[in-house]
């Protein structure tokens, strides 16, 4: 009966885990693309960089369908050794990851909830103890549907494990988990406290001794002794200082001056196109933003398009593209984090973001006449309610499957 308890725990607890993880990076497949970018440069497997956004998604997907799967019981033998080989490749990963700290973030929750690599490691503990409890016990599950019925929920639950990523491509994420999410206000986003803690540092110092190398600190150094020999020092962090929410939002003009303030403070609206990198941007959608462009200037409305790419490379893209519009310069990985699009289009109000659009959504002129707050305001409130809707849906049915499953695993267990 312990047995029998503990492994209904296990399967729910990786369920429920399972399904947040897939979840939360299929709403930002591109997030979770950029996050292999860092392993394959950290690892040097530069040459699969091309094939970033393809491990993304077929990440994502496997994570919410093995979830799925264990959750109403679909294909037990699937979701087991799936969970399984997930935790047994995964654990020992982030065991180096944890040693060697080459990303100071795993992603695997995405920007949801950031671990560190200790943290993430400790986290995959139970994890992977709840895969080798199910796996042993795998035998004695029992199946709660037919061959048909399991076999077209296999499918079904398949293809909805992809919807979180086909939409967060095509779209900006349904969830902004990110620090430049609509409603926030980034000077205040970037504003730190008078007596906020700074960063400490202690100092190592090594000095050598017959061919000898050690380390020494300010209060231990050798500096009696005249045998030793000062070699080198180093600083190294103790403990962090605070950081604010946004800590890297700079942007300049072509001349290299910082024209951050006179964006994030100018008196009325101001419209930033984000494209992080021109040669990969879409070009066709430039076209609607120089429309904007002619619009905003009759608006009195700020506008300009912020880009890490060179000077010549912007000179070549105005030639082919013919666009009017002035550019700016930003670093390429803040411009990422700032809008999942490229171009993307986001609208600010002395330094607070009202609005973000992906370029397959960039509204009409028109939209740019009247009172931008309210539009923005409703924009909000219906995506929002959108959500919840489909929060709602998925919810439901997932209360309706598991009351089908309870019942199932009742009646089961009193038949002789």
């Amino acid at each position: 009966m312990i047995i029998r308890v503990l492994v209904w725990i296990a399967r729910y607890f990786l369920a429920l885990t399972f399904i947040f993880s897939g979840f939360v990076k299929g709403v930002d497949p591109l997030g979770s693309a950029y996050k292999f970018s860092d392993y394959f440069a950290a690892f040097n497997l530069g040459f699969l960089e091309p094939l970033a956004l393809v491990f993304a998604f077929l990440l994502c997907a496997a994570e919410l369908y093995i979830g799925l799967l264990l959750l109403f019981r679909v294909k037990d033998l699937i979701a087991i050794w799936g969970s399984f080989l997930f935790m047994a490749v995964f654990t020992p990963l982030t065991l180096v990851l944890a040693l060697y700290n080459p990303v100071s973030d795993c992603g695997c929750f995405g920007d949801a909830i950031v671990l560190t690599n200790w943290e993430t490691f400790f986290k995959n503990i139970p994890l992977l103890l709840a895969t080798m409890l199910l796996f042993l016990y795998r035998k004695k599950l029992t199946t709660v549907y037919g061959l048909r019925l399991n076999n077209f929920l296999a499918v079904f639950l398949l293809a909805i494990s992809f919807l979180p990523s086909i939409h967060g491509y095509r779209n900006l994420p349904l969830f902004d988990f990110r620090p430049f999410s609509v409603g926030t206000n980034i000077p205040e986003a970037m504003f730190i406290p008078p007596d906020a803690p700074v960063d400490e540092y202690k100092t190592i110092l090594l000095y050598e001794k017959n061919g000898r190398v050690e380390e020494f600190n300010e209060e231990n150094m050798p500096w009696q002794d005249t045998t030793w020999k000062f070699v080198d020092s180093r600083s190294e962090l103790v403990t962090r200082g605070y950081i604010p929410k946004i800590d890297d939002f700079v942007i300049t003009d072509m001349d290299e001056r910082d024209v951050t303030e006179s964006i994030l403070h100018n008196s009325g609206y101001y419209l930033l196109a984000v494209s992080y990198r021109l040669d990969l941007a879409h070009k066709a959608s430039f076209d609607k933003l120089n429309e904007l462009y002619y619009k905003a200037l009759e608006q009195g409305i700020g506008f300009a398009c912020v880009t890490s790419s060179s000077p010549g490379e912007i000179d070549r893209f105005v030639g082919q593209t013919g666009v009017a519009f002035p550019f700016l310069l930003a670093d390429e990985i803040m411009l990422k984090t700032v809008i999942r699009a490229n171009p993307g289009l986001m609208l600010l109000n002395n330094g607070t973001i009202i609005a973000k659009w992906h370029y397959r959504n960039i509204p009409e002129t028109d939209y740019f006449q009247g009172n931008l707050m309210s539009k923005s305001l409703t924009s909000l409130r219906l995506g929002i309610d959108s959500v919840w809707v489909i929060v709602l849906l998925v919810s439901l049915l997932g209360i309706f499957l598991g009351i089908r499953l309870l019942k199932n695993a009742f009646n089961s267990s009193r038949k002789p």
